[in-house]
């Protein structure tokens, strides 16, 4: 049984279906087949069901899956942990993240520093990345809410604070604050559901008892900041966000009642081996978002 049978059986099981798997691996689709075929002769049992051009997973094969994850993974880690031993560090890391708000300015700050390690991001849902961290395909994750999880650390890095966003007409932007209660006559510009902050705000909006009236639903935050800014209704941001804000057409609020913030933290697997390039990153993202969090509450102190 070779590695590299094992690593196309990775690709495969991944995808359940092989000719996605073969362009995955840059290879032919019939050479994918047979070392397949070849890797379940060897094992003794098939390890998909097949049936017609569609395969899926089969018990043996979940089985023997679980085992060849950890396995792959713990190779992986073997050949960072020797490579940091022996000053051979590439610097590389694979990170997932929820949102890419702040993203381009803790990559860029962390390069002037570390101008040779190189990154791979992810954009990912919650339960995406947590599978992801497990199997060893990602390093590190930035999320926006916390991950809490056997075998992963969660590290909470700040909490920031969600607000209104009104046009300078708006009769509210003349206030300093108002309460989610109320807004129940007001039109919204919000994110599509399943969007962290989205979520975030309809269940303050529920605990406020209250149903919004939502005339728009983007996917992309810029999108709604332009949808604001033309005076078709209002929205939430966060703190942490308002600096992507045009401030000459857009006034913030902030929210008095309930107390509504955004969790954010890092997470990673607690029992892998991370490269000194992952674990000098990992310092400097908590020394950047305690930079952050105290910008924030100067800021917000602005207001009172």
């Amino acid at each position: 049984m070779e590695l590299l049978q094992l690593k196309y059986f990775q690709a495969v099981a991944k995808h359940e279906h092989m000719t996605r798997a073969a362009k995955e691996l840059a290879i032919a689709q019939p050479a994918l087949s047979q070392t397949i075929a070849r890797l379940e002769s060897e094992v003794g049992v098939p390890l998909f069901d097949r049936q017609g051009r569609q395969i899926r997973l089969n018990p043996f094969g979940r089985v023997f899956l679980r085992h060849i994850d950890q396995a792959l993974a713990n190779i992986h880690d073997g050949l960072r942990e020797v490579r940091d031993l022996g000053g051979m560090e590439h610097g590389y890391i694979s990170l997932g993240v929820m949102s890419t708000q702040v993203l381009g300015d803790l990559l860029k700050a962390f390069g002037a520093e570390h101008p040779h390690v190189k990154f791979r991001v992810h954009q990912h849902s919650l339960q995406t990345m947590i599978e992801q961290l497990h199997s060893g395909e990602l390093d590190l994750c930035i999320a926006s809410m916390p991950i809490e999880y056997s075998g992963i650390e969660w590290l909470s890095l700040m909490n920031d604070e969600i607000i209104l966003m009104v046009p300078h007409e708006h009769p509210l932007a003349e206030r300093a604050s108002v309460r989610l209660d109320e807004l129940a006559g007001e039109t919204f510009i919000n994110l599509k559901s399943g969007n962290n902050l989205r979520d975030l705000t309809d269940a303050y909006f529920q605990q406020a008892g209250i149903r919004p009236d939502i005339a728009y639903e983007i996917d992309e935050p810029a999108s709604v900041r332009s949808l604001v800014k033309a005076g078709l209704g209002i929205s939430f941001s966060t703190m942490l966000n308002l600096r992507f804000w045009d401030h000459t057409s857009v006034v913030p609020l902030r929210i008095e009642e309930p107390d509504c913030r955004r969790p954010i933290g890092l997470a990673w697997k607690k029992d892998r081996y991370h490269s000194m390039a992952a674990r000098s990153f990992r310092e400097f993202v908590q020394s950047f978002f305690a930079r952050l969090q105290q910008e924030e509450i100067e800021s917000a102190s602005k207001w009172k």
